[in-house]
This record gives C-alpha cells, sequence and structure tokens, in this order.
C-alpha cells in the first residue's frame, strides 16, 4: 500500500471504528475485509448470505464471526428497522409496507445501523451506483449540524505531498453559499487527517483581474469563507480567493499576482467552481501528474458514509474504510 494509506490505517487504529459493507457478495470487499480483519485498524459489518459468502470466506480464511456476518433477510433486526425508517420518512409518505421492503436492501439496512449507533459509518459502491449509496445517507442520516451542503473531496497523493480537491464529485453547479459549506467541510476533513489546511477558492480570475459573472462568484465565495472561517476556525485554517491555480500554490506567482494574499502561494486545499473544474482536475493530475487519488469523499453528512469507484480495487477499498473510520472520530 502507498505511504498515505500506511498512515491513515495507523491513524484508524488509534481509536478503532466499526465500518459497514453491504457488499459481501463482491469478492473485492471480502479481500478488503480480510485485510483490514489482519491489520485491525477497524472493525467491519459484512453484508451477505453465509450460503452464499462461504466459498469467499474461506479463501480468505475468515470465519462469519471475523467480519459479523449478517443480511437483511435473516437478521432478526429487520422489523424493528424497518419501523425506524418508516418512522424517519413517513412525512414524506413512506408506508409501513414500503418501509418493510426498503429494509431488505442492503445499503439502506446498513445506514440505518450507523444513524442508530450500532455501526460507525459505511463504505459501499463497488456495486451499487453513486445514488444507491448516497441516497439512504442523506434520507436517513442526514446533513451535520450547520451544513447544508453534502459535497465531496478527493486526496490528491505523493510521497512527499497530500493536496485536498473539492467537489470533484458531487455538486455540479454551487452557488455561492455551497462553496463556502464546500470550502468549510474541505477544511475540516484536511484537520480531521492531521493536515494544515490553506484554503485557495479557485477561479480563472485572481483579485478582480477578470469581471464575467463566475469570477465574481468566486470573489463573492471567498468574501463570505472569510467571514465563516473566522468564526468556525478562528486564525487556524487561511483561505483567501478568487485566486488562479498559479497564483494559490506558485510562491513566485503568487507574489506578483497576489502579494497581499495569507496563503503566499502555499495552498494545499483547492475548492473549484464547478464540478466539470474540479473533476477534470482531479483526473488531468491523477493522470498527468502521477499523483495517487483516494475519493470521492463524502463530507457533510452527520455520519459517514463513502462511495466507490465501480473500478475500484481491494485495496482501494480498504483505504476507504480507513478514511471512514478517521471521519467517524470527528
Amino acid at each position: 500500500m502507498s505511504s498515505f494509506c500506511d498512515q491513515i490505517a495507523a491513524k484508524a487504529s488509534v481509536n478503532v471504528k466499526t465500518i459497514v459493507l453491504p457488499e459481501g457478495s463482491d469478492e473485492r470487499t471480502i479481500a478488503a475485509a480480510a485485510d483490514v480483519v489482519k491489520r485491525g485498524f477497524a472493525k467491519v459489518i459484512v453484508m451477505g448470505e453465509e450460503r452464499q459468502l462461504g466459498p469467499l470466506l474461506q479463501k480468505y480464511h475468515l470465519k462469519a464471526s471475523d467480519v459479523n456476518l449478517t443480511h437483511p433477510a435473516s437478521d432478526p433486526r429487520a422489523e424493528e428497522f424497518a419501523g425506524f425508517l418508516y418512522e424517519l420518512r413517513k412525512a414524506k409518505g413512506m408506508t409501513i409496507e414500503q418501509a418493510r421492503q426498503t429494509i431488505k436492501d442492503e445499503v439502506y439496512f446498513g445506514t440505518v445501523m450507523v444513524k442508530k449507533g450500532l455501526a460507525d459509518g459505511l463504505v459501499s459502491g463497488a456495486i451499487h451506483s453513486t445514488a444507491d449509496t448516497l441516497r439512504p445517507a442523506l434520507q436517513i442520516i442526514k446533513p451535520a449540524a450547520g451544513i447544508k451542503t453534502v459535497s465531496s473531496m478527493f486526496f490528491m497523493c505523493w510521497p512527499d505531498k497530500v493536496l485536498l480537491y473539492s467537489d470533484s464529485g458531487l455538486v455540479e453547479d454551487p452557488t455561492e453559499d455551497q462553496l463556502v459549506d464546500i470550502a468549510v467541510s474541505t477544511a475540516r476533513t484536511g484537520l480531521q487527517f492531521g493536515l494544515e489546511p490553506k484554503v485557495a477558492i479557485l477561479s480563472y480570475s485572481t483579485k478582480g483581474s477578470a469581471a464575467g459573472p463566475n469570477a465574481k462568484k468566486m470573489a463573492n465565495a471567498a468574501a463570505k469563507a472569510k467571514e465563516t472561517f473566522k468564526t468556525i476556525f478562528g486564525d487556524k485554517v487561511p483561505v483567501d480567493g478568487e485566486l488562479q491555480f498559479d497564483a494559490a500554490y506558485v510562491p513566485s506567482v503568487a507574489a506578483r499576482k497576489a502579494p497581499n494574499s495569507p496563503l503566499k502561494g502555499m495552498a494545499n486545499t483547492f475548492i473549484f467552481p464547478d464540478l466539470g473544474a474540479g473533476n477534470i482536475c482531479y483526473k488531468s493530475t491523477q493522470r498527468l501528474a502521477g499523483a495517487e487519488a483516494f475519493g470521492p469523499i463524502v463530507q457533510g453528512l452527520a455520519k459517514p458514509v463513502n462511495d466507490l469507484s465501480r473500478g475500484c480495487t481491494a485495496e482501494d477499498i480498504v483505504a476507504t474504510i480507513a478514511i471512514t473510520a478517521i471521519q467517524a472520530v470527528g
């Protein structure tokens, strides 16, 4: 595993959390669970039918008890969970019959476990779509206090540094206020992982060098972010914008373009104007600059739920379990 993965596994092992893995029928999930059990930095609850998973468990030298194997069809708590889901969703029109049917879905069942405090987080997406992973979280867990915008970020990792990119996977065209939420959530993520976030609100403009509506939006978002950051973080987390990437990241360019910026061209946390910019930049950084990309990591939920790529490896799942466990510490 990469040095970043080793670091987060070590950090997660300090305060061991329990993470639900709803996709036990996928071999990558079982391989990841075996690695996590062996390394001991988290506990897992794997969902699946024991008859179906028996050969996979045997292949990876696991017993059902090692991974707390459960399944909605046989779990005696299913009716209780259905009632819990009904109470949460009846105002939205859900009937008890619909709740009983919905709770048969492993992701919904696992999300209720997280909501009820029976687990600390959930990782899904190897065989589920992003919508099928996040819809239960948005309906059941909901955003954290003070956060209206659930967003995502990527850890972009090299041997000598880690950069944070947001939002690169979820919010398509954020408003000024949503950008502030995204910036706050990403700064909090950085702090959770022992980083010292220096946050740049990015644009094609630096400090009024362009006057287009998008540049103005980012300048306004940056002004609002400064006020919000002062209230939440005090002087602990610098934020500035609107900035072009070079003015945020290259000290010599910052000295010319933004000499009064508190970032001084040393930003490590980048807030993009929209999903197009964020997604393109994370993929181009990954492919052209050789960065390892870990994400999308979901931010802003009251309890952590993270979405995998359906092309993920077992190692990706292990890393995401570690990240989710650290998020669960708060």
